[in-house]
């Protein structure tokens, strides 16, 4: 079960040169994690592995961003968008994530790899407004009808 994390304001930057990569099973279930993530999001790795990815995702972020995440994978197309995200101290950190989905041998999913990296600053002082905005329908209009 997902512990229960109050954000707070302190934000944590990606270096220029720096990635967070990770694996997931199907089911969103984190099967690898890099140093980098473990260092930014504030984890252990026993604590990521097995884990539902969702264990990062910031309440400033609109389901309906998750939603088209997961139709764009479901069509077996990669996804690229901007993440806010929040590590276990409720600090957040943006990435520009790009999700791929993972296939064995014979062609069958077995999973979801993605590699995460520190936006340009203009991009997510453009995209939070939108962002924000997004949110607040998705409050106003409930939870259903928020990810449609």
């Amino acid at each position: 079960m997902k512990q229960k994390i109050t954000p707070n304001n302190r934000e944590v930057k990606l270096a220029d040169d720096e990635f967070i990569v990770s694996k997931t099973d199907i089911k969103g279930r984190i099967t690898y994690c890099n140093r980098v993530f473990m260092k930014i999001a504030g984890y252990s790795e026993k604590e990521l592995l097995n884990t539902q990815h969702n264990v990062v995702r910031h309440p400033d972020m609109p389901r309906s961003v998750f939603r088209f995440l997961w139709q764009t994978l479901e069509q077996g197309q990669e996804f690229f968008g901007f993440v806010k995200n929040m590590t276990s101290d409720g600090s957040y950190y943006w990435v520009f994530a790009n999700v791929t989905p993972d296939y064995d041998r014979n062609g069958d999913l077995k999973g979801y790899f993605s590699v995460r990296r520190k936006p340009k600053q203009a991009a997510i002082d453009a995209l939070t407004p939108v962002y924000q905005e997004m949110l607040a329908i998705e409050q106003r209009v409930g939870p259903r009808e928020g990810d449609g």
